[in-house]
């Protein structure tokens, strides 16, 4: 059996369940818009072809079904996907929240403490006694002006944008 990894394939033309195919093509902003959406059109075009209704099968499924066409980015873009992975997953917990409070929550808070105090030891940069994750990380929202943004109205270059600020400010999500 001959496994192609995905670089070779220039296009595949797909039949999925139509949520999903929608899911797969859906913008910011659209009520379907997932990390699903995000991830997948970080990494590929993806453009819907048609729609194919349950008739056009024998016997009929329960489901309408959609066509899609995805064409992978050659190059795809140069970033750690599970550093942009890791922020996508928390933004979008609850997508229509806004960033501000999917990063207080609790759990969110100490992985990102974590990953903090980790990267400040391997690059020798002390920490103060009064350190606050939360103040940082509200901080860094108000900076790159995201506090009041929800998940469900970020594209991908937004999400470049935040990736990069909190990178750039020793917090990292793998």
């Amino acid at each position: 059996m001959c496994v192609w990894p995905i670089y070779h394939i220039r296009c595949a033309v797909l039949m999925f369940q139509r949520e999903f195919a929608m899911r797969l093509v859906a913008q910011p902003g659209d009520k379907l818009y997932c990390r699903l959406s995000i991830n997948t059109q970080l990494l590929a075009r993806v453009d819907h072809l048609m729609k194919v209704g349950k008739n056009n099968f024998r016997p009929p499924p329960k489901v309408e079904s959609s066509v899609v066409r995805i064409e992978p980015k050659n190059p795809p873009p140069p970033i750690n996907f599970q550093e942009w992975d890791g922020l996508v997953r928390i933004a979008f917990i609850r997508k229509n929240k806004t960033l501000s409070a999917a990063f207080k929550s609790a759990a969110v808070e100490q992985l990102l403490e974590k990953n903090y105090r980790i990267h400040c030891s391997v690059h020798n940069v002390q920490i103060s006694t009064d350190f606050s994750i939360t103040k940082k990380i509200e901080s860094i929202l108000q900076e790159a002006k995201f506090t009041e943004k929800r998940a469900r109205t970020m594209d991908i270059d937004d999400f470049m944008v935040l990736l990069h600020a909190f990178n750039s400010a020793g917090i990292h999500f793998s």
